[in-house]
């Protein structure tokens, strides 16, 4: 299935693509991800070819500076729920990996690198 989207990602043009389109009308995803948790691309997809104007290559070559979840949503102007349906999609294909967010067992130096993190995801946007 390929998925491409009628603006430039990141532009701030409009997306002429349904939403729904762009997740074959599925509205959730088939992991649980976290608005703040941050994704990385793997080997595995570094080395998959995909078809031009595939959202997913956007979503993959983003993914190599390890953003968050609403950080990928906001930079490719797409909605968090069609973000989320396809990087979901993604980390069930192995493209992507999920780094876990704080637990309770988190340390103050682990919280407190998320909260810089975060704003400085915020502030760039």
């Amino acid at each position: 299935m390929t998925m491409t989207v009628s603006s430039s990602a990141g532009t701030g043009g409009p997306n002429l693509a349904r939403p729904y389109t762009l997740t074959g009308g599925r509205t959730r995803s088939s992991i649980d991800l976290p608005l703040e948790a941050a994704l990385e691309t793997t080997a595995e997809a570094s080395s998959h070819h995909w078809a031009p104007g595939d959202l997913r290559a956007d979503i993959v070559e983003l993914c190599k500076r390890s953003p968050s979840v609403a950080e990928v949503s906001a930079l490719l102007s797409i909605p968090i729920g069609v973000a989320r349906v396809l990087l979901g999609d993604l980390v069930m294909s192995s493209h992507l990996r999920v780094h876990a967010t704080l637990t309770e067992r988190s340390t103050v130096s682990e919280r407190r690198i998320l909260i810089e993190r975060t704003l400085g995801g915020l502030l760039a946007l």
